[in-house]
């Protein structure tokens, strides 16, 4: 059997355990890993817009794009919510991208290995242009 404790009180133990290992706890690895470097959200340009399969037992695509990162130049894959959000977002679109925060920041729902979406695109949120608040800026 492993190292963990397993008995009427090893709950506060089990706890423990977690937070030492958890990978958003190990700060220095967390950054070393991380394209937006410990920021919360970061500018980036669209490079092309694609369709991931979402993982089983579901068989949708979801409507993602590939971005490039502004201020590191890495590229990452972006997912973008709401119905019709592709048809805002253009290549070449200057847009915001945030992490999902599913659990302990790691791809959230039926979305193998996307953690970022779209929040923004030009300077205009993206749920205000899905809604018809907004009317979609000219560049």
């Amino acid at each position: 059997m492993g190292n963990k404790a397993n008995g009427l009180s090893a709950g506060k133990k089990l706890q423990k355990r977690r937070r030492q290992f958890r990978l958003v706890s190990r700060t220095k690895l967390r950054k070393k890993v991380d394209p937006l470097e410990g920021s919360s959200q970061a500018k980036a340009i669209v490079l092309e817009k694609i369709q991931v399969e979402a993982k089983q037992p579901c068989s949708g695509m979801r409507k993602c794009a590939r971005v490039q990162l502004v201020k590191n130049g890495k590229q990452i894959t972006a997912f973008m919510p709401g119905d019709g959000a592709q048809k805002l977002i253009n290549e070449h679109d200057e847009v915001i991208i945030e992490q999902i925060g599913g659990k302990m920041g790691r791809s959230k729902g039926d979305l193998p290995c996307i953690r970022w979406q779209v929040i923004k695109v030009n300077d205009q949120s993206l749920d205000a242009l899905l809604k018809g608040k907004l009317e979609k800026a000219r560049r």
